[in-house]
């Protein structure tokens, strides 16, 4: 069996949704350069509905991967969808990752919630903080650098 699925690697040499939108509605970025991975979403939303996602990653294959399916998994949906987004189901749509490398879907889960809680606050929208994630305090890369 291959390391990777088709699906990863063709995210990975074809990755969707790759660049910066200027003006976004919403931007988030993720991750940590002393962690090896960095992912930025962009947000264009238009009546509550994501019409254009762009991303940049800095990190390996399935960071890129991962980065590229969750792009494509919200673009087009409404915001309240965008939200439900789980690393999970960004796994499930690449047809699986290696255990190790679980950590990139999670990155690119919460690249899109940090994008999506930028355009809320950015338009003064009520949100439920705890649908958010709170890189300052997640241990990710404290954990990652002991390794």
């Amino acid at each position: 069996m291959a390391l990777y699925s088709e699906k990863v690697m063709d995210h990975f040499t074809h990755p969707r949704n790759v660049g910066e939108i200027e003006n976004a509605d919403g931007v988030g970025q993720v991750g940590n350069a002393k962690c090896g991975d960095i992912m930025k979403i962009y947000l264009k939303i238009d009546n509550d509905v994501i019409t254009d996602v762009k991303f940049n990653t800095f990190g390996c294959g399935s960071a890129i991967a991962s980065s590229s399916m969750a792009t494509e998994m919200i673009k087009g949906k409404p915001v309240s969808q965008a939200l439900e987004l789980t690393n999970k189901a960004v796994v499930e749509a690449l047809d699986g990752l290696p255990a190790y490398k679980l950590h990139c879907s999670v990155l690119a889960e919460e690249a899109v919630k940090s994008a999506l809680k930028d355009y809320y606050d950015k338009n003064n929208i009520a949100y439920d903080h705890s649908l958010f994630p709170n890189c300052e305090d997640c241990g990710y890369c404290e954990i990652k650098k002991e390794k």
